[in-house]
């Protein structure tokens, strides 16, 4: 059976101290949230052993934005999946599109993070997602099955969550209209030979908007930039319906 998943990525914002104070904010939100749905914060390595001290016992599951396919060795700025697990870290991000587009992340090193972080016994959330030329050229569907294709051999389907991120409506302001975005995560799942695998919707998710999104059939949560910055946007996201 799907599960809902909320997700937050801070991206590279927030100090140690801020963190702690957002905690401060968030966390009494937590105190009715449905148990239908996992709440997860990825936050910046930095915060991450810290963090992951003040949430025993609380609803959020800690998530890591990176994390490399070798258990050690000189990777200058890479952290390893021993590294995380250790701390208490369940989630880590993989193919985000900013690492691919700022850091020249490939496919396949996407799929060698997403096997090593399972073999540690990590969930990876896998992004997927087209640029504003894609899309206006016709190629959507392309882009995303091969995406597919090349980011999940060898990757346990029973182990995992995609979040459909297009690339044009991360940060701008501009959200993919529900029913696109619900189309091209059942592109997604028609793909896949686990239909339970939990698919989420990224790009400018607002408090505004969440309902609208989790109407939808194909989509089993959100992964949230901005609003999961400020602790009375991502509590209202979190708390949906």
């Amino acid at each position: 059976m799907r599960q809902n998943i909320i997700a937050g990525n801070w991206k590279m914002h927030k100090t140690v101290r801020d963190a702690s104070e957002f905690l401060q904010e968030f966390l009494p939100h937590l105190e009715h949230t449905p148990e239908d749905r996992e709440v997860v914060l990825c936050i910046p390595a930095t915060s991450l052993w810290p963090i992951s001290k003040s949430l025993h016992g609380s609803r959020i599951r800690l998530g890591a934005q990176n994390v490399h396919w070798a258990e050690e060795g000189a990777f200058t700025g890479e952290i390893s999946p021993a590294m995380l697990t250790e701390i208490g870290v369940r989630y880590v991000l993989v193919g985000h599109s900013e690492p691919r587009q700022y850091c020249g992340e490939t496919d396949e090193a996407v799929n060698k993070r997403s096997i090593a972080a399972q073999k540690a016994g990590l969930t990876p959330i896998l992004c997927l997602g087209e640029t504003k030329e894609q899309r206006d050229n016709g190629e959507t569907e392309d882009i995303i099955i091969s995406q597919v294709e090349q980011g999940l051999p060898g990757v346990d389907l029973a182990n995992l969550v995609i979040a459909y991120e297009p690339i044009w409506a991360i940060g701008t302001g501009e959200t993919c209209e529900v029913h696109e975005a619900n189309r091209v995560i059942g592109l997604i799942r028609s793909q896949l030979d686990n239909p339970d695998v939990p698919i989420q919707y990224g790009g400018s998710v607002k408090p505004a908007l969440i309902n609208e999104i989790m109407e939808q059939p194909e989509i089993d949560g959100v992964l949230v930039g901005g609003a999961s910055l400020v602790p009375e946007d991502f509590a209202k996201i979190v708390n949906y319906f």
